[in-house]
């Protein structure tokens, strides 16, 4: 205890030298890897706290990548995975990997409309519309037909094709977001075609832009539906204008030139003016038979001015050694990005602090290795990865499985943390992606020690396993495991499924992305600590383990990690 509140003392008064304007101070938590009691380490939920306290206060300004911020944070886990005794991660004794990036401003004012028969409906960038590009361009002139393409899907293993003959290029493809099925009723030929509730990679607005990009469309935007899309207008359109790209080695397709979300009125307006209902389109959309078609006398109009700014960011790798077998690799991950600076709230306020999301998990992954640098060491290498530029894409776990410090067919697991729940002690742990890999396995038995049960989320539409960074491991083969407590409602110790319903809602109404995802002495962390420990536990026993868990049948990612199968022991 006395060490606690020596922890949560350095803290406080760190932050309040630094919000007296005096000269900088360091404001990470003491990491000491032992208790003062001499017994085990273990996962602390008051180090929790203070380390969001720390990386969600306004001196970080929101920790996006490129800015003052951004390369605080990365100074402050260097200090932090230093002061552990870990060793760098990164190539020749680097504590980083860097991730080169563009960012794309559309500058205002952003004209850009719909004209149909004559008549004009201008958009206003985020009210209307929220549009930009990952193209290294410094203007966008488009004037182009609007092909609607229903869910945009092209999946010959599930007899599915909404593109038909229609010819995108130099087009406007304009998409429904989510899947064929994701409202389709029992009876409907496409129920169950695309899994029902739980949504696939076709459902991924980032599916849309790509298949769009590949037929050669001039752009690309997707018609917003809170339910269908997980989350509301205010979350889709808090960046107008801005993107992220990582800067590849070597060359790769071209991406769409102009992407981004419709509001979904302006989207019931532009059909109306067609001559067409939005509803009964998503109703004919549904259906195997449907087909894109271009919508008559309908054209969308842009002329943009755009800026482009080189930045640097990096990823944060850390690693314990593994004692008899180092080359065999265990990653635990969070993202240590959050949305930086945005327009002022009614209070004022500008820091997009992003301390659930996802400070809280980053100082999930910065126990983690507290607690395993604490104790004997694994037979196999653990390397512990702080990403870049989740918010913009997955940016940085994806610059790193292009290419990986570690071989991702000697990579045993990823296991990632991506928002915590902050409302106490649950009898069970969400997951994420039911049916994917033996991991999940693992993760019902180190609850069951807990004296817990696995849940599956119960906000499958959501497509929440492609939202977080372990996805760019998972298209690499690597099997993964991911800890997202919006990802269903827990079964609270207090108030119980209900209750944890609650806090989902609240959270993603109120907070997500916004200025008030802020640290919080009120947080209960009790359940986001026994979380963590779930991972601890799990990298504990595979560390000691000759296993190599699976993929399970019909997973899509099974193929991939069987074809490098050869540089793996065989048990």
């Amino acid at each position: 205890m006395r060490q606690n509140a020596l922890l949560s003392g350095l803290v406080v008064m760190a932050l309040a030298a630094c919000g007296a304007g005096e000269k900088e101070t360091r404001t990470s938590p003491e990491a000491t890897p032992n208790t003062t009691t001499g017994e085990p380490a273990r996962i602390e939920m008051e180090r929790l706290s203070d380390i969001v306290k720390v990386l969600a206060s306004d001196e970080f300004e929101g920790r996006a990548p490129g800015t003052p911020g951004g390369t605080k944070t990365v100074q402050f886990l260097i200090e932090q995975f230093t002061e552990l005794g870990l060793e760098p991660g990164g190539r020749d004794g680097a504590w980083t990997q860097a991730v080169p990036m563009i960012q794309t401003q559309v500058q205002s004012p952003a004209t850009m409309q719909f004209s149909a028969g004559g008549d004009s409906q201008v958009l206003e960038m985020q009210t209307d519309i929220e549009a930009s590009t990952v193209r290294p361009v410094e203007s966008i002139a488009i004037n182009a037909p609007v092909v609607f393409v229903g869910f945009g899907a092209y999946a010959p293993e599930r007899e599915w094709d909404d593109y038909g003959d229609i010819d995108l290029r130099g087009k406007v493809a304009l998409f429904l977001v989510n899947d064929p099925d994701f409202a389709a009723a029992p009876d409907e030929p496409v129920a169950g075609r695309f899994g029902n509730r739980r949504m696939t990679y076709y459902g991924r607005w980032t599916y849309k832009f790509e298949e769009a990009a590949r037929r050669g469309a001039a752009a690309a935007l997707v018609i917003h539906e809170t339910k269908a899309a997980g989350y509301g207008w205010n979350v889709a359109s808090s960046s107008p204008g801005k993107n992220l790209a990582v800067v590849a080695a070597e060359p790769t397709d071209d991406p769409i030139t102009l992407q981004g979300w419709l509001h979904g009125d302006a989207a019931a307006t532009l059909m109306a003016s067609a001559g067409h209902d939005l509803d009964e389109l998503r109703v004919r959309a549904r259906s195997p038979e449907f087909e894109a078609f271009e919508l008559d006398d309908v054209a969308f109009e842009a002329d943009l001015a755009v800026t482009v700014d080189n930045i640097e960011s990096s990823n944060v790798l850390a690693k314990l050694p593994g004692s008899s077998r180092p080359d065999e690799v265990l990653m635990v991950s969070a993202h240590w990005d959050a949305y930086g600076l945005g327009e002022p709230d009614a209070e004022g306020r500008t820091v997009r602090p992003g301390a659930n999301d996802d400070a809280l998990g980053t100082a999930g992954v910065l126990e983690i290795a507290r607690v395993l640098a604490a104790g004997p060491p694994l037979e196999r290498s653990v390397v512990f990865a702080a990403w870049t530029a989740e918010e913009s894409g997955l940016l940085g776990s994806e610059a790193y499985a292009n290419d990986p410090i570690y071989p991702l067919e000697k990579t045993v697991a990823n296991l990632t943390l991506d928002i915590l729940q902050t409302a106490g002690p649950a009898r069970d742990v969400i997951l994420v992606g039911e049916g994917q890999s033996e991991l999940e396995d693992d993760l019902a038995r180190a609850a069951a020690t807990q004296d817990r049960v696995v849940t599956p989320e119960n906000l499958p539409e959501n497509g929440l396993f492609f939202r977080a960074d372990h996805f760019s491991l998972a298209r690499g083969g690597v099997p993964v495991l991911l800890i997202m407590g919006i990802a269903g409602g827990a079964d609270l110790v207090d108030g119980g499924r209900e209750a944890g319903d609650q806090w989902i809602a609240d959270y993603i109404e109120n907070c997500y992305h916004q200025t008030c995802d802020a640290w919080s002495s009120d947080w209960d962390l009790r359940g986001a600590a026994a979380d963590v420990e779930l991972f601890r536990l799990i990298l504990d026993d595979l560390g000691n383990s000759q296993r190599w868990p699976k993929w399970k049948e019909g997973s899509e990612f099974k193929a991939i990690r069987e074809q490098s199968a050869a540089a793996r022991p065989s048990m």
